[in-house]
């Protein structure tokens, strides 16, 4: 006698195991996949940072510290209200942050300056009582009043000559600045980046976060030489700086100082890279430290909002992260790889909640003894580092 078979189930279990196949095959080349991209990243990036929590956040803002103000023409506390978004460079065995702080007052509840604070170990940080770059009764007054002075990067040339590409916002535009010093607390002003490129037409055009190229010296990865300095780099004969906060642009010049956009055929900025539909960097793209030229390619840390509806939908609403990409160091233009997820994200209580909430906006990189120090700004309210 032939049992009774019910196909109808008989059927499912088929169906069941089919599908379960394919789950545990499609689980399976996903995990190989991404051990292979994660293998792929480390040839070229600069990863594996570890927040360094007995210490974070390094600094914080600081009632106490009092500044004459020569366009108000009164005494204000300058660093009350935020401090975030450093620049770092390392010199003679200190390392220096210049760091964007806010006061409480005027028409923004809050006029930028440019703090500067050392250390000798990377971690713990004694501040100048006063700002060193700050609005002021000048030229570029126009420009930096009175929003102020916003989100250094800075970089060296090969005579020890300090750029600090800076952030004025007027009230009603952002415009990128570049000033020089010999010593991180004296510095002199040289106006707008873009104040001669193509007959003057980005001046009244939304520009800022400049982030040149430049050689780690001394750093341990991917062919960097040197003694531990960030020192711009020519290629091609002259030097590059990403550029943009929706796209990253790309510019060039002859001497650190005056910068031309570069466009394309019909005079339209060149778009580099920019935001990935699905993806933590889903709203916006903008350059974090300067860049690197090693012997692989240009690595770029580079910052990112998400906008869950169209990006990310594991991370909130308008979180900054941070990723890294590569590329070509004959061809700053043109893109080697790019990693698919950020290497640090806000999850940290000063990183979730402040004057803006969920950010990890990272700005300042060194080489210094022996590890990478990564400073960043955190929920644009405090300031933090991690090591590698």
């Amino acid at each position: 006698m032939i049992p009774f078979i019910n196909m109808k189930s008989f059927n499912r279990i088929h169906v069941s195991i089919a599908i379960l196949t394919v789950v545990c095959l499609v689980s399976c080349n996903n995990s190989t996949q991404d051990k292979k991209t994660e293998e792929k990243n480390q040839e070229w990036g600069l990863l594996q940072f570890a927040k360094a929590d007995e210490v974070n956040p390094i600094l914080v803002p600081d009632s106490t510290t009092e500044f004459f103000c020569p366009v108000r023409k009164e005494k204000l506390r300058w660093e009350e209200k935020d401090v975030f978004n450093p620049a770092a460079v390392a010199k003679n065995d200190t390392v220096f942050l210049l760091y964007r702080a806010e006061d409480k007052i005027g028409k923004f509840a809050g006029t930028s300056r440019i703090g500067l604070a050392w250390s000798n170990d990377g971690l713990h940080f004694t501040r100048n009582p006063l700002p060193v770059l700050y609005p002021d009764n000048d030229s570029s007054k126009k420009y930096e009043w009175e929003g102020g002075c916003e989100d250094p990067r800075i970089v060296e040339d090969d005579k020890g000559v300090y750029y600090l590409t800076y952030t004025a916002y007027d009230g009603d535009k952002a415009r990128l600045m570049v000033a020089t010093s010999a010593d991180l607390f004296h510095w002199t002003k040289h106006g707008l980046a873009f104040a001669d490129a193509s007959g003057g037409k980005y001046v009244n055009e939304w520009s800022k976060s400049g982030s040149i190229v430049c050689k780690y010296e001394n750093a341990h990865l991917l062919g960097g030489v040197g003694q531990a300095k960030a020192v711009a780099a020519k290629i091609n004969g002259k030097y590059w700086m990403y550029w943009g906060d929706t796209n990253i642009f790309l510019a060039s010049s002859d001497d650190l100082i005056h910068w031309t956009p570069v466009e394309d055929n019909d005079g339209k900025l060149v778009i580099v890279f920019g935001p990935r539909k699905g993806k933590f960097d889903s709203d916006l793209v903008e350059p974090g430290p300067p860049a690197m030229l090693t012997e692989k390619g240009i690595e770029l840390i580079y910052n990112s909002r998400n906008v869950p509806s169209k990006g990310d939908t594991s991370l909130s609403e308008g979180t900054y992260a941070a990723s890294q990409i590569l590329l070509d160091k004959s061809d700053p233009s043109k893109v080697l790889q790019r990693m698919d997820t950020y290497f640090i994200k806000p999850d940290r209580p000063y990183e979730i909640s402040g004057q803006v909430n969920h950010v990890c906006f990272v700005e300042g990189l060194v080489n210094y003894r022996n590890k990478w120090f990564l400073y960043y700004g955190t929920a644009d309210s405090k300031i933090a580092v991690a090591v590698k």
